[in-house]
């Protein structure tokens, strides 16, 4: 039996039902503090600036994928908060989201932090290593860059 159809959402938080908010916060706090046990404020204020464009992808109404993009000075978009539910992992979704996240992106340039065991995926999507490797809450990151 093939799998319910993916739907692609994309709002401003403005156009966010407390709903919708409330299930993108709890798939991000289950992955990025419980699971990966990074206690951090996830709440960091850039959910609400006007520029940022949260992504997602449900399934039958559930959150399955997630990230956002947010406006960063000079016109450069910024990845983050890259996240696929567990049950979901392994289907392809991860590359869905950059996809449509690059699409929304256009030809501005676009950075991102990436958990660095992850780097081979992101490359396959355009971006380069920018910088050194560092560690943010026991993780391994390398920043990246695509576009000018």
């Amino acid at each position: 039996m093939p799998s319910p159809p993916l739907e692609v959402r994309v709002a401003a938080f403005a156009d966010l039902d407390a709903r919708t908010f409330h299930d993108l916060l709890r798939l991000r706090i289950d992955v990025f503090v419980v699971e990966q046990a990074c206690p951090y404020p996830e709440l960091d204020g850039r959910d609400v600036e006007p520029g940022t464009r949260h992504l997602w992808l449900t399934r039958d109404g559930d959150v399955v994928a997630y990230l956002r993009i947010l406006a960063d000075p000079g016109g450069v978009a910024r990845i983050g908060r890259v996240v696929v539910a567990p049950a979901a992992r392994g289907g392809g979704l991860a590359g869905r989201l950059m996809t449509e996240a690059l699409a929304l992106v256009g030809d501005r340039p676009c950075v991102l932090e990436a958990q660095t065991h992850l780097v081979a995926f992101y490359t396959g999507h355009g971006f380069t290593v920018s910088g050194a490797h560092y560690v943010e809450d026991g993780i391994p990151h390398t920043p990246m860059r695509r576009g000018a």
